[in-house]
């Protein structure tokens, strides 16, 4: 089977090309700020990126035939993890989600979807996106019935990675009780009891722990005060939750090599400042180990920032008394999202209908 897999992120479009399990091609293309600056919108650079996509298979000389288009899934209403086959419904609940979400996951199911429309027999998918809510009923109850919590988190790389670890140790993902950390431009943390995480922030725009890009969870008055100061649009404020939030505002950057070099050369705010992130992670972790009694069979860390053996070391140094810590570097989002679609057109998992 060859299944084509694409991936939007904010600065860059990764494409895969699998024949079956193996990969035959791996590509991040990277959008410079000059390249995105003319779109206003995410949704703008959807021709662009789909382009961009069909360049890379033509100078790869990779034919435009495959089994299965399978793309990172969009910010839709929330739904149960799985396969979805992608239909009219998705794709205008995805261009509804653009309007409400300016993200770059959007993209992954529009540019799946017509891609695979231009090859005969072959089938569109997305897998885990974002959006995936199995949180318990005590989960979503907030302390005002007008904002019952919801989760936005990267579904996909932690359902992967606890799969991973399970075959590691000879276990089912369904067996075991783990709290998993992804820490890239956003963070997020879930509690997974039994193959459903009952328990996720909403890593995209307000909860949880700070992050490279996001402002977490924030002090509810000052925020609404912010709101009516009259000194930031609606549109700036919303900037100031998710892109110019976190390490970004109070250190100018996202990168966290380059603010680790500033830490080794003396720079004690720098110090501060992301002690400070790694702090309100541990809380985090800790408090999913509320969620689950207890009973913690482990901690798994992964994302970019667990490349880093100083973020790496600080949390367990915080949180190792509650559970084994392993690291899983990167993300395995790629490699998941073919074996999802590989999964279902070998008729292993049947693919769930978007309704």
């Amino acid at each position: 089977m060859k299944i084509l897999v694409i991936n939007p992120g904010s600065t860059s479009t990764k494409v895969a090309v699998y024949d079956d399990e193996k990969p035959i091609l791996l590509r991040s293309i990277t959008h410079t700020a000059d390249e995105l600056a003319p779109y206003d919108a995410i949704i703008e650079q959807q021709d662009f990126r789909r382009q961009l996509v069909l360049d890379e298979l033509k100078r790869s000389d990779i034919p435009l035939e495959f089994d299965a288009v399978i793309g990172r899934g969009g910010l839709v209403k929330p739904i149960a993890g799985g396969v979805y086959e992608i239909n009219e419904q998705m794709i205008t609940d995805t261009l509804r989600g653009c309007v409400m979400h300016n993200h770059a996951c959007n993209l992954g199911c529009l540019i799946a979807h017509e891609i695979a429309a231009r090859i005969p027999g072959c089938r569109a998918f997305i897998a885990d996106p974002g959006v995936v809510d199995e949180l318990s009923p005590l989960a979503r109850i907030s302390g005002s019935p007008l904002m019952p919590r919801i989760c936005i988190w990267h579904a996909l790389n932690q359902r992967a990675i606890a799969r991973r670890y399970a075959r590691g140790i000879g276990k089912e993902y369904e067996d075991l009780n783990l709290i998993i950390c992804h820490m890239g431009g956003g963070i997020s943390v879930a509690a997974h009891e039994h193959g459903r995480a009952v328990d996720a922030n909403n890593a995209l725009d307000g909860e949880g722990p700070f992050s490279p890009e996001r402002a977490g969870s924030l002090p509810a008055a000052d925020l609404i005060r912010l709101c009516f100061s009259g000194q930031y649009t609606e549109k700036q404020l919303l900037k100031r939750i998710a892109g110019q939030a976190g390490l970004t505002a109070h250190l100018g950057t996202n990168n966290m090599r380059e603010i680790l070099e500033r830490i080794g050369h003396g720079d004690e705010q720098a110090h501060l400042i992301v002690d400070a992130m790694l702090y309100h992670i541990a809380k985090s972790i800790a408090a999913e180990a509320a969620v689950l009694c207890g009973d913690v069979d482990a901690i798994l860390l992964t994302g970019g920032l667990a490349h880093s053996d100083y973020v790496v070391g600080e949390l367990r140094r915080r949180t190792g008394f509650l559970a084994p810590i392993y690291t899983f570097p990167g993300e395995d989002e790629m490699g998941a999202l073919a074996l999802n679609a590989l999964a279902v057109l070998q008729g292993k998992r049947t693919a769930k209908v978007y309704e």
